[in-house]
């Protein structure tokens, strides 16, 4: 890599939603752009988060200047304080996302150790040979910014998370004339989000969710009113506590991200024209008509407080009969059977279930075709750069920033090093890239052993058999636990018939074979999988304890 150049390296967001990490080098140093999280799913059993492994960095880190974060959300800052330790570098954001961080920090044993370096809005500094200039756009968060990255191999602007809105209710517009001049100063390279490519079109308002929020609450006097939305969307608590003062209600925050989100705010200066909201434990004390909650849970997570709620054991809030739900959020690809499990518990208590194909109750965070081909018009780069976003959007983009006249179109996949410029880009290779979950408390590899042997006992079940030998001979009837494949009682026949074919499999083993351990498990493992596999169709994950005596 020369020294001379500019390249960007994504290990995370890149071929998939989520995840964000971005790094650039020049000059012999690296600078890193957001450090997100995703969440776990069917495919790993047990786990709650999945965030990029930063292991090709974290070897590097004596060349790593600075992290910049773009915004607040899970996505882009998440995996902060899991994986900081590995990185000890330098922390760089503005005053919301640095409070945003600080709170989640507080939960960890090194907080006193990250130095978070707030910078303001639209500001310059320098990290290393990165010469940075923030741009405010609009998104579903306060303070999303744009990094202009200049340095002598070029200039890139990475957009993080974005959309144009013309009423985003928090925080200013979109920064137009920052960008009108950023196109006519030149940029090498736009790195772009790519999540609503395939959407034509606009993303639509948070000023036109406020309208149909109030709308919507004044459908329904005499009743309790519920709104489920993600937690870091201040804008929406924003318009939701304006509809509810507009139809004479008060608003409580049910769950903890909401009430570390509104701290947040409130400290850096956003919800001041609002009251403080009502606490989950004195809301009940208000009539029924009086009352607007903003609950966590839009995604369906289990132990959200929405979920809670419709599972009848949430300890502050019961909903009754005739109480509305409204889903202010979007369906988040593989959550819907969590999200369907909510709302048919909901429905079931009697509970009304309002969603976004009912009302204008949410839009989009995210920059549909237009916007995108308005950035594209205001900032004129000579190559894209698609990221965030799976390969179907980034193919997408790439083709879209074509049609708006961009020279070049790169599209990157996790690992793959492109370099910007001088001279015409080109991806020069690929570095290791992969993915770690937090598993209870310990951090694993997702694609390791131990995921994969879960996965396999999720589906297959489990078996573990004891065998007691003295050199040669059986001691004793094998000893099987069947974890997963049996009924109890109604299987002890199945199980003689195993255990005596597994006394059998090893007793047909010459005698040499059986002084030999690996010889004698493996014969017991073969007679277990093959008979349950003849029964049932199922290989499961199976033990085998051998005993000498």
């Amino acid at each position: 890599m020369s020294p001379d150049a500019l390249y960007f390296l994504p290990l995370g967001g890149s071929g998939e939603i989520g995840m964000n990490l971005n790094l650039y080098h020049h000059a012999g140093k690296w600078l890193m752009v957001d450090l997100g999280v995703s969440f776990g799913d069917d495919a790993a059993p047990g786990v709650d988060v999945v965030m990029p492994d930063p292991e090709f960095i974290a070897e590097r880190r004596e060349d790593l200047a600075g992290l910049v974060l773009t915004h607040a959300h899970e996505d882009h800052l998440g995996a902060v304080q899991y994986l900081w330790t590995e990185l000890r570098c330098p922390v760089y954001a503005t005053p919301f996302t640095a409070a945003v961080l600080r709170a989640k920090l507080r939960e960890t044993e090194f907080s006193g150790l990250v130095q978070i370096i707030e910078v303001p809005l639209s500001g310059r500094f320098q990290v290393g040979p990165f010469d940075i200039e923030l741009i405010s756009l609009t998104h579903s968060i306060p303070e999303p910014n744009a990094l202009v990255i200049r340095t002598a191999g070029g200039t890139v602007l990475h957009t993080g998370d974005w959309k144009l809105d013309p009423d985003p209710r928090v925080g200013a517009p979109v920064d137009e004339a920052a960008l009108i001049a950023l196109g006519h100063q030149g940029v090498t390279a736009l790195v772009c989000d790519s999540t609503n490519a395939t959407v034509p079109g606009t993303s639509g308002s948070e000023g036109t969710v406020a309208v149909g929020l109030e709308e919507l609450i004044g459908r329904y006097p005499g009743r309790r009113v519920a709104v489920a939305c993600f937690a870091t969307n201040v804008a929406r608590l924003h318009s939701i506590a304006k509809a509810a003062a507009a139809h004479d209600r008060q608003v409580a925050l049910v769950g903890r991200s909401l009430r570390r989100i509104n701290e947040a705010a409130r400290a850096t200066g956003y919800l001041k024209d609002l009251p403080p909201f009502v606490t989950e434990h004195d809301v009940g004390y208000l009539p029924r008509e009086a009352q607007v909650l903003i609950c966590t849970g839009s995604q369906g997570e289990p132990r959200a407080a929405l979920a809670r709620i419709a599972d009848g054991d949430h300890p502050e809030i019961d909903l009754e009969p005739g109480d509305v739900v409204v889903f202010s959020s979007r369906e988040i690809p593989g959550n819907e059977k969590a999200i369907a499990k909510v709302q048919n518990g909901l429905i079931r208590r009697g509970i009304e279930v309002v969603t976004a194909s009912d009302a204008d109750v949410h839009v989009s965070g995210h920059p549909a075709r237009d916007e995108l081909a308005q950035m594209y018009q205001w900032v004129r780069p000579f190559l894209a750069v698609p990221v965030h976003g799976e390969q179907r959007h980034l193919k997408a983009h790439a083709d879209l920033a074509l049609e708006c006249q961009v020279p070049r179109a790169l599209v990157p996949e996790n690992g793959v090093v492109i370099r910007i410029g001088p001279g015409e880009p080109e991806i020069i290779g690929t570095v290791p890239s992969g993915k770690l979950c937090l598993d209870g408390r310990r951090l694993v590899p997702l694609s390791g052993n131990l995921l994969r042997t879960r996965n396999r006992m999720v589906f297959n079940g489990a078996a573990v058999v004891t065998l007691v030998m003295d050199d040669t001979e059986l001691l004793a009837d094998p000893k099987l636990s069947v974890i997963g494949l049996l009924d109890g009682e109604e299987d002890a026949l199945f199980i003689e018939g195993l255990v005596k074919g597994i006394g059998q499999a090893v007793d047909k083993l010459a005698e040499a074979e059986r002084r030999d351990d690996a010889a004698v498990t493996e014969a017991a493992r073969l007679a277990v999988r093959r008979t349950f596999h003849a029964a049932q169709g199922r290989k499961p994950v199976t033990e085998v304890h051998l005993v000498r005596v």
